[in-house]
């Protein structure tokens, strides 16, 4: 795989990720009252992380995005454990990174384009 490729499913997938995530808050803030609901959160950057620390060779189209229950939040009297304050909290970090990936890839076209165009 190319440096330009694995640069792009990089990107790629920190976009699906943040995808993702976004979906789990609001799964969470549309369940803040279910009684026994449990949040859900995204595990990408550990993914991430293990895949590239690997001896072997890595297929970063292989790299997905995984949901899981924390279960590390306080939980309420209805065994519920959403907190409002905190997935608004998650929502803005997460529009946050979503923006610096679609940056990030806007700059990569834009750099692709601009070695196209070099000697016309």
């Amino acid at each position: 795989m190319s440096k330009t490729d694995s640069i792009m499913a990089l990107i790629e997938a920190g976009i699906k990720a943040e995808g993702l995530r976004q979906k789990a808050i609001a799964n969470n803030v549309a369940n803040l009252e279910t009684p026994g609901y449990r949040r859900l959160d995204v595990k990408f950057e550990e993914v991430l992380a293990k895949s590239l620390e690997s001896s072997g060779s890595v297929d970063l189209n292989e790299i997905e995005p995984q949901a899981y229950q924390p279960k590390r939040t306080p939980v309420k009297s209805n065994g519920n454990d959403v907190s409002l304050e905190n997935e608004v909290g998650a929502m803005i970090k997460n529009s946050l990174r979503y923006k610096t990936y679609i940056q990030l890839l806007k700059k990569r076209y834009q750099q692709i384009e601009l070695a196209m165009n070099v000697g016309r």
